[in-house]
């Protein structure tokens, strides 16, 4: 029967983990977690368009006035932070695209060789850490999932088809659910990019197009709690984004090819900041005095690593050597994109990846299922926090030198 199952997940674009387990006994007993990300669903869009679904289930769950991105708030560095409970710094994806010097190559989130090579990532994440203690995992698109971490994937886990229907997703997990219990997931996670598409594309003030999506994802996750509810299940779901939006107008692009110079440095542009690494033999003071030059008369700073505030370790050679960093609401941009803006063949809307403290960039947190309180609203808290929440729901142990901690969400639970 297992062999048949494998065949059909195979067929379906589903890949099994040459690891893929059964639960232990010890698992078997722990109840079930699915961890929802919905790129891009900034904190006020649940007060602003009313999703019934979501809106029902928060009424007997839990809801933080905001979640708080880390730094930058980008979406690969923060969902990989949620899965680890390590700041990006310390976490190995410190933006959405980076360059590493040890080994002479760029991170990039598209390019699929770096994505699915699990020497890119630091930490343990929440899938790793189920499948090393007994526990059969599954991803339906999370950061990180589809790389061999420590030399493991998820049991079940699809690589990343952005195409693929919110339907078949929630079918899928549902499938899941429906499994023998000795394969059944007892750590479900999965991605929905509804809100950031539209926010990127049309601005989070835009109620209209941002309302619509909005109330498409709510219905597909309606028939996903359902489903879950009709399972019988112990059944959390936790339910975050990774970060928030803002309107970024045409106007607001910097043009960053004039500050680049290939006999220097290289770039790492990540719109809301640009990573500066120095090329070998070139000269720090060299390249700084070029680059205030160029920054001159734009809002635009250029701070050498060891100045940037927004970095408590600053070791990681990925960090680069300087950064550009624009004004709140500025983006760095290239000729290319920006004449495209201008000749209205690219639709300019929303951005992010800005300073996290800016509420705009905020996220979410919502929890629901037995293991919470129910009608609880909580302070803003940190998006590190929610790695050993997920742990202790599970029964995992909670690796030692994560920067999330335990105590921050222990009051959300019930009592046992």
């Amino acid at each position: 029967m297992y062999r048949t199952l494998l065949f059909c997940l195979a067929f379906t674009g589903l890949w099994a983990s040459a690891q893929a387990q059964q639960n232990s006994e010890e698992a078997q007993a722990k109840p079930y977690v699915i961890l929802i990300s919905c790129d891009g669903y900034r904190w006020d869009y649940t007060a602003r368009f009313q999703p019934p679904n979501i809106t029902r289930r928060l009424a007997s769950g839990v809801q933080a006035f905001s979640m708080i991105p880390s730094f930058p708030s980008k979406t690969f560095p923060n969902h990989y932070a949620i899965a680890t409970g390590l700041i990006p710094e310390r976490n190995g994806l410190v933006a959405n695209t980076f360059y590493d010097p040890e080994r002479q190559e760029e991170y990039y989130i598209s390019k699929r060789s770096a994505v699915e090579d699990g020497t890119w990532y630091e930490g343990t994440p929440l899938w790793v850490n189920a499948e090393q203690n007994g526990m059969v995992s599954a991803s339906f698109f999370f950061v990180g999932s589809e790389a061999d971490i420590q030399g493991v994937r998820p049991s079940y886990f699809f690589p990343y088809k952005g195409a693929t229907p919110n339907e078949e997703r929630v079918d899928q997990v549902l499938q899941w659910l429906r499994l023998p219990e000795g394969q059944r997931p007892h750590l479900i996670t999965m991605y929905f990019s509804d809100m950031d598409d539209a926010g990127h594309r049309y601005g989070p003030s835009n109620d209209e197009v941002i309302g619509k999506s909005l109330l498409k994802l709510d219905a597909d996750l309606g028939r996903l709690f359902d489903g879950v509810d009709a399972t019988g299940l112990p059944v959390n779901i936790v339910m975050v984004s990774d970060h928030g939006m803002v309107d970024v107008a045409p106007d607001k692009l910097i043009n960053i090819d004039p500050l680049k110079d290939d006999s220097l440095f290289r770039v790492a542009n990540n719109g809301a900041m640009a990573i500066v690494y120095l090329e070998p033999g070139a000269d720090p003071a060299a390249t700084e005095a070029f680059l205030n030059e160029k920054a001159a008369g734009l809002p635009l700073e250029v701070y050498a690593l060891e100045d940037f505030p927004h970095y408590h370790s600053k070791s990681d050679p990925r960090l680069g050597d300087f950064i550009l960093y624009p004004e709140y609401g500025f983006y760095l941009s290239d000729s290319r994109r920006i004449g495209l803006v201008q000749s209205g063949r690219f639709k300019q809307g929303g951005e992010h990846g800005f300073d996290p403290e800016y509420p705009d960039m905020h996220a979410i947190f919502y929890a629901f299922g037995p293991a919470f309180k129910p009608g609880l609203a909580i302070p803003s808290f940190r998006n590190v926090h929610v790695y050993p929440l997920i742990c202790q729901l599970l029964g995992l142990p909670v690796p030692a030198g994560i920067d999330g901690r335990a105590e921050v969400l222990q009051g959300i639970l019930q009592a046992n």
